[in-house]
């Protein structure tokens, strides 16, 4: 699974197209976002909702609720991609993160409840017969 914003941190200085809700465009290099998507692109061109105006600029500011959609390079992709595949080998390995909750007695502990870890022994109040 490739999660938005991965792939938003991989596309750094990469160009992208944006889609704004309002119909605008920009197309430019990535420069940095966050985990709103807000995004900085550099070397910014752009267009009108029409299609028939154009503007460049040298760096633009794009909040992330107002975008519609993005466009990044395939490579990116195939970028985020190859990361999520060396990570699923490594952690194959056992290369991941520690082994889970709980554990580390070695199968010699007494659980919770037990009277002899509690005070009280554990054949009290026990009769043979």
């Amino acid at each position: 699974m490739v999660l938005p914003i991965s792939l938003l941190k991989k596309a750094h200085n990469h160009p992208m197209l944006v889609e704004l809700k309002n119909g605008e465009t920009y197309n430019g290099h990535l420069v940095a976002c966050d985990n709103w998507m807000n995004i900085n692109l550099r070397e910014v061109i752009c267009t009108s909702r029409d299609g028939e105006q154009f503007w460049r600029m040298p760096e633009c500011y794009v909040r992330g609720s107002t975008i519609k959609y993005m466009r990044i390079p395939d490579e990116v992709i195939d970028l985020v991609k190859e990361d999520i595949q060396e990570r699923s080998k490594s952690q194959a390995r056992g290369g991941g993160r520690g082994g889970g909750r709980g554990g580390g007695r070695g199968g010699g502990g007494r659980g919770r409840g037990d009277k002899a870890r509690r005070g009280g022994r554990k054949d009290e109040g026990k009769v043979d017969r």
